[in-house]
């Protein structure tokens, strides 16, 4: 084998493992993205529950593996605290996720171009 063989060959294989590692970023990145939505969709359904309930209703919070009491009007702030945060995490992560597709697509279109200067 050549010298230039080679040297293709070791970057075509190094684009290649650029290509899995943004791949495998990117489904972890929609795996994220699925759980900060369902803590959302949580912290709403339960927002919605005790805006129901009136003012001097005693409520309780988990601190780890204990409840504590807790004003309803501090259970609604926390729970809008936790949407935020989650909305927040959501934005980034798609955020991240456009800037990783944008590089498989590079990574792809490298690969392509490697592949026409070896065919020709």
């Amino acid at each position: 084998m050549s010298k230039v063989d080679m040297e293709l060959k070791k970057a075509f294989s190094e684009l290649q493992q650029k290509a899995i590692d943004t791949t495998q970023k990117l489904r972890l990145a929609d795996i994220q993205i699925e759980s900060l939505k369902r803590q959302k969709q949580h912290a709403t359904l339960t927002e919605r529950e005790i805006s129901g309930l009136e003012p001097d209703t005693k409520t309780y919070e988990s601190v780890g593996r204990m409840f504590v009491l807790t004003p309803v009007s501090d259970v609604k702030n926390n729970l809008k605290k936790k949407q935020d945060a989650a909305d927040e995490k959501i934005n980034k992560l798609e955020n991240n996720k456009t800037y990783l597709e944008r590089s498989l697509k590079e990574s792809e279109n490298n690969l392509r171009e490697m592949v026409q200067q070896r065919k020709a």
